[in-house]
C-alpha cells in the first residue's frame, strides 16, 4: 500500500461552499485522515457529498482553505488526487469486463502487464468478485457494481478512500458484502472517510 503521507491529514479551515449566492456548506473547521475510519453522518441534503468533493479537489471552496498534508488545494489538486480515490453513491461502470474495469484504473497510473494482472486479481478477491472477472461489468447487480467500484478505487493504492454513501439503496445482503469489503481495505491500511445517514453504520 501507499506509505506516503503527503496528502494527510486533510485540514479544512473556515471552509464555505456557496452556489448562486446561497451557502450550501460551512463554515467548517475539521481534520480528516488522522484515524483509520471516519464516518460523516447527516440527513439527505446536508452537504455530505459536497464535503467529500471538496476534500477530493473536485470542487473549490468559495472561501476558506483546504490543506492536504503540506499542500493547499486547488493549486496541487491533481497531485493530491493521485493519492486519493473516491467512490460515488452510483458508480459508473465502463463498457468492459469486471477485470477490465480494474485494469483500466491501473493503466491510467502507468501500471501494466503481469503486475497489473496480479493487483487486479488481489483487489477482486478482496471484494469477492474474482469468479465474475470475465463478466461484463454493466450486467452486475447493484451491490456487485458497488464492490467493483471499491476494487477499482482501492487497486491504485490510495492513502485515503472517500466513500459517498456506498451502501445506499442496497438490500441487507449486498450492504453486508460492501461493508465487509470496506473493512478489508481499512485493515490493509487505507484510511476510510465515509458518509452515511445510518446510525447503525456509524
Amino acid at each position: 500500500m501507499n506509505t506516503s503521507t503527503q496528502s494527510l491529514p486533510i485540514v479544512l479551515e473556515d471552509v464555505v461552499f456557496s452556489r448562486h449566492e446561497q451557502r450550501l456548506l460551512g463554515p467548517l473547521n475539521l481534520t480528516l485522515g488522522e484515524h483509520p475510519r471516519t464516518m460523516i453522518m447527516g440527513p439527505n441534503g446536508s452537504g455530505k457529498s459536497l464535503l467529500l468533493r471538496l476534500c477530493h479537489g473536485l470542487l473549490a471552496p468559495s472561501s476558506g482553505e483546504i490543506r492536504c498534508g503540506v499542500n493547499a488545494l486547488p493549486a496541487l489538486a491533481q497531485t493530491v488526487r493521485n493519492q486519493q480515490a473516491m467512490v460515488f453513491q452510483r458508480p459508473v461502470m465502463l463498457r468492459r469486463s469486471v477485470r477490465g474495469n480494474v485494469l483500466y484504473a491501473l493503466r491510467l497510473r502507468g501500471v501494466r502487464g503481469p503486475k497489473a494482472s496480479d493487483l487486479a486479481e488481489r483487489a477482486l478477491t478482496i471484494v469477492g468478485l474474482e469468479a465474475l472477472a470475465s463478466r461484463s461489468a454493466r450486467v452486475l447487480s447493484g451491490g456487485e457494481q458497488q464492490r467493483l467500484a471499491l476494487a477499482r478505487a482501492w487497486v491504485i493504492s490510495p492513502e485515503i478512500l472517500f466513500l459517498d454513501e456506498p451502501t445506499a439503496s442496497l438490500d441487507p445482503t449486498a450492504r453486508a458484502l460492501v461493508e465487509a469489503s470496506i473493512q478489508q481495505f481499512s485493515e490493509q491500511g487505507t484510511r476510510i472517510v465515509m458518509t452515511t445517514h445510518s446510525i447503525a453504520q456509524a
